[in-house]
């Protein structure tokens, strides 16, 4: 397998863009604003093409996937995969405003598969878990990096995930021992500058690993 293409390493002192756009699929080239809001932070173009070609990969059929957002922001990546023709995209944010922003954004698109709830990210994964259990294919963790809440959210949400589901997840330092403990089995992974993007599998209920999950450095 050849490694994958390294997204170019943000100057330092970037600022952050106003606008990222949709890469692929029915919402292609649509510009989602960027909202000067603490800790946003969205992912790029680059990062989120490759991600998706690694998705693409391993799950051909992307109108089956049933993906989770937990943490929205702009929408770059749920409103991505919902462009890509998924069945059911449920985002989750925090921040009333930017909810609201991405409920704007989905009537805009007529994105019909786009659900958008507003809360906080580990309330609502323990709500989901009780409401409809092993009822995600792929969940996106993207929370800000100085929040604490990769281990948590890792610990919190082996019960959504349908068997065989993907886990993306970026992150400043290595994965928390809670991604082993939840089963989750690395099968890609980049790094764009300090951020780590990983993608991981749920290996409980599975009979087989791809042959070519091995992590692309």
């Amino acid at each position: 397998m050849k490694p994958a293409r390294r997204p170019p390493v943000p100057a330092a002192g970037a600022r952050r863009p106003q606008q990222v756009r949709i890469i692929a699929g029915q919402f292609r080239r649509r510009l989602l604003p960027v909202a000067d809001a603490p800790g946003l932070r969205p992912t790029p173009d680059r990062v989120r093409e490759t991600l998706f070609n690694w998705i693409a990969h391993l799950r051909p059929d992307l109108t089956q996937l049933r993906g989770l957002d937990l943490f929205a922001g702009t929408g770059a990546l749920g409103f991505e995969l919902a462009s890509r023709g998924a069945a059911r995209v449920l985002m989750v944010e925090r921040a009333p405003a930017l909810a609201a922003q991405l409920r704007s954004l989905r009537d805009t698109l007529g994105a019909t598969a786009v659900e958008v709830r507003v809360g906080d990210a580990l309330a609502h994964a323990g709500a989901l878990a009780r409401e409809a259990p092993a009822s995600f294919d792929l969940v996106f963790i993207d929370p800000p990096f100085d929040a604490g809440l990769h281990a948590p959210v890792l610990a919190a949400i082996p019960p959504l995930l349908a068997p065989g589901a993907l886990v993306y997840v970026e992150s400043r330092e290595p994965l928390p021992r809670e991604a082993t403990d939840a089963g989750l089995i690395p099968l890609r992974e980049m790094r764009a500058g300090q951020v780590r993007a990983v993608l991981l599998e749920r290996a409980a209920g599975n009979d087989r690993i791809c042959p070519d999950s091995r992590i692309a450095e």
